[in-house]
This record gives C-alpha cells, sequence and structure tokens, in this order.
C-alpha cells in the first residue's frame, strides 16, 4: 500500500514538471534582439555633399592634392569646415605603393576611404574600402575619450562594425589598377551607409558611442596609390573642426 502511494506521487511529481518550461532551455533556443538592424531601408543617399575646395584639403599626413596622384604609402587629410556626417571619394586606382609601411598595430593594409565624425585621430568614424588581407568594406569607430593625437591613443580604441545584409546589399567590386570608383557614406541617426558608384553595399548601426562624436570629413589610405579625382563632404560646417591645418604623427 505505501508502495503504491509513493509511486502515484512521484507520477503526479513528474506530471507537474514536465507542464514547467526550463530557463535553460527557453534561454537556448531565443535569438537575442538584432540591435543592428538599422531604422532606415533607404537605398540612396539624403544627406548633400558638396566638392571642397583645393585649399580646404588638410593633409595631416604624406602628401595629397585634389586632381593629383597619391604616392605615399600612408595618407591622412579631412575637410576644414565640412560637416563629418556625410562625404563623398572619387578615386582612380593604380595598386599598391612602392613602399609599403605597416600600421601601428603591425599589419599592413592596402586599403583607401572615408572619415566621418573626424574630432581628432583618437575619435572619429571609417568607412575603407580594403583590398586586402579580405577585401570588402569595413567600418569602424575609434573612440578614445579625452585623447587626441596618435601619441596618446595609439591603435586603441576600434570597434569594428557589422554590417546588416537584410535587404540585399551590392556585392564590393575588386578594386582593379586603371578603374576608376566613387565611395560615399552617410551618418543618419545612429545608421551608416554606403554606396559604391551608386550601389548600397554597407548598412548598419553605429553604437552609442559614435554619438559623442563631431568633426569633419575627411580620406585616408594605407599603401595603395591612386588618382585623387575629387573629395566632396557635407555641408553646414562641424563645431569640432580644426580652425587650421597641422600635421599629426603616427597612424
Amino acid at each position: 500500500m505505501r508502495r503504491a502511494t509513493l509511486l502515484l506521487a512521484a507520477a503526479a511529481l513528474s506530471a507537474a514538471l514536465a507542464l514547467i518550461p526550463t530557463a535553460c532551455g527557453k534561454k537556448s533556443t531565443e535569438a537575442a534582439p538584432d540591435k543592428s538592424m538599422p531604422m532606415s531601408e533607404k537605398s540612396a543617399p539624403s544627406l548633400a555633399v558638396a566638392p571642397i575646395a583645393a585649399d580646404r584639403l588638410c593633409v595631416t599626413k604624406g602628401a595629397a592634392a585634389l586632381g593629383g596622384k597619391v604616392t605615399e604609402p600612408t595618407t591622412r587629410a579631412v575637410a576644414l569646415g565640412s560637416g563629418g556626417d556625410a562625404a563623398s571619394l572619387s578615386f582612380t586606382y593604380h595598386g599598391e605603393t612602392a613602399v609599403s609601411r605597416e600600421l601601428a598595430s603591425g599589419e599592413a593594409f592596402r586599403q583607401l576611404g572615408l572619415k566621418l565624425r573626424a574630432q581628432n585621430g583618437c575619435n572619429l568614424v571609417y568607412v575603407m574600402w580594403r583590398v586586402d588581407p579580405k577585401p570588402g568594406i569595413w567600418v569602424s569607430v575609434k573612440h578614445n575619450p579625452g585623447k587626441r593625437n596618435h601619441k596618446e591613443c595609439g591603435a586603441e580604441g576600434y570597434t569594428r562594425i557589422k554590417p546588416v545584409r537584410r535587404p540585399a546589399l551590392a556585392p564590393v567590386p575588386e578594386l582593379t589598377p586603371g578603374a576608376s570608383h566613387t565611395l560615399r557614406a552617410e551618418i543618419s541617426g545612429d545608421d551608416l551607409h554606403a554606396w559604391i558608384d551608386d550601389q548600397l553595399v554597407w548598412r548598419g548601426s553605429l553604437p552609442a558611442a559614435a554619438r559623442d562624436l563631431s568633426g569633419p570629413a575627411g580620406l585616408r589610405s594605407d599603401n595603395v596609390s591612386f588618382d585623387l579625382v575629387a573629395f566632396a563632404a557635407g555641408t553646414g560646417g562641424a563645431s569640432s573642426a580644426p580652425s587650421k591645418c597641422e600635421a599629426e604623427a603616427g597612424d
């Protein structure tokens, strides 16, 4: 009698437990919210850009001039007085530079692209068209609060932002010597979009840290030679834009 009673109680307890979902099981099957999905799904630029005057291109490292050829392995520049939320770079690619230079991280990329909200060398957004080691568009935020130059921040503070691929993005074309392209990007709210030759190739959401950045637009290249055909940037000025052009050491 006692044994039968125990068996019935065990069966009842087992049935009751079966009705209760386990926390671990529920947690493992629920996908985390996709916080990287941009709010907007636009396919064309919405922020105006205007060509900058030749004397407004401030080259902080290397050598570059509008309409000229870039041959230095390291080139950095900003457009004085420009808005930092949008920019466009038109160029003709010629291949790698005669001399290659490693970055502060020890890596030797071949890439060129845009700087947005370039508050200083330690705090800005990069939209880079990388040739190697893995071709494609790479977006990153460099954020080092309170630091201003390479001596203070080095290669620290980088966060790579992964793209959202819904809806489908256009493929990034291969960069071949002699080819001409236009890379354009803009920030709207927390969203960043990038286009190559008017085709949307990257979209994603920037981290909250990017909201603190304020500065002009600019350009960057590493170990690639190209004709700087044209550069255009957002209008309206930037609150943190430098008042004069000054060279900067390091990356």
